[in-house]
């Protein structure tokens, strides 16, 4: 259920009143109720958001499901948190580009093709058999991973092991640098996108073209899941 359903009349993220959502989808509710009192105006340009407690408080979810929400309120540039101060809006518009720890979501897209798809090409020629196991008990744990915060890592991870496997130390290094803005960029997408299940099975695709010691098979099948990341961050642009 939308969280903008569970409750009458409207109150904007400023007013204090408990408006409890579900937990499924807990911190998609979160942020999108959030998203649309900064849209609206009703948290305006410069206001101070209240704490990741009252927050929790208010919505009736727990800290680790607020701070999800606003990591990807900061990656759509409508806030900025700043440690010691609190979370404050910074705009009313969802960025042209987004904000992906270090780095933006246009720095990634330009980048990743470059690194990853001859990595996972090399992996397919080089992995070892550690390297396949680690890949296929990534792969299988996210699949059943329900809690956001283990289930970026683990993408993260995916990404981190096919460079390993690569035996490039500079694909391994890059992609080791890119960590958290993976990991951003993954809780975003899964959060505002609805990425999962699709992530999913391109991870497995890729997976098996490396298992098979496809070198274009495994090169083709990460060019195809980038450009699939690719599309989900155009749709995730101002005014979507």
């Amino acid at each position: 259920m939308n969280l903008s359903d569970s409750r009458t009349p409207r109150q904007s993220a400023g007013q204090t009143a408990q408006r409890p959502i579900v937990r499924v989808g807990a911190a998609e509710a979160v942020l999108a109720d959030l998203r649309g009192d900064i849209e609206a105006g009703a948290v305006p340009v410069g206001a101070k958001l209240p704490s990741e407690a009252a927050l929790a408080a208010r919505y009736g979810v727990s800290r680790s499901v607020v701070r999800e929400a606003l990591r990807s309120s900061a990656a759509l540039g409508l806030t900025e948190t700043h440690t010691g101060k609190g979370t404050f809006v910074v705009s009313s518009r969802i960025a042209g580009d987004l904000v992906l720890g270090r780095y933006s979501a246009r720095d990634l897209t330009e980048a990743r093709p470059h690194v990853e798809v001859p990595a996972a090409g090399l992996a397919a020629l080089r992995r070892t058999e550690e390297d396949l196991a680690t890949l296929r008990g990534i792969v299988a744990e996210t699949a059943v991973e329900d809690e956001p915060a283990r289930r970026v890592t683990l993408e993260a991870a995916f990404h981190g092991t096919i460079a390993k496997a690569s035996g490039n130390q500079i694909f391994e290094d890059v992609l080791a640098d890119l960590r958290e803005a993976l990991a951003h960029q993954s809780e975003t997408l899964n959060l505002l996108a609805d990425r999962q299940v699709a992530s999913d099975n391109e991870h497995q695709e890729i997976l098996d073209a490396i298992e098979a010691g496809s070198a274009e098979r495994a090169s083709a099948a990460m060019a195809k899941h980038l450009a699939a990341v690719d599309e989900a961050l155009g749709l995730l642009g101002p005014n979507p």
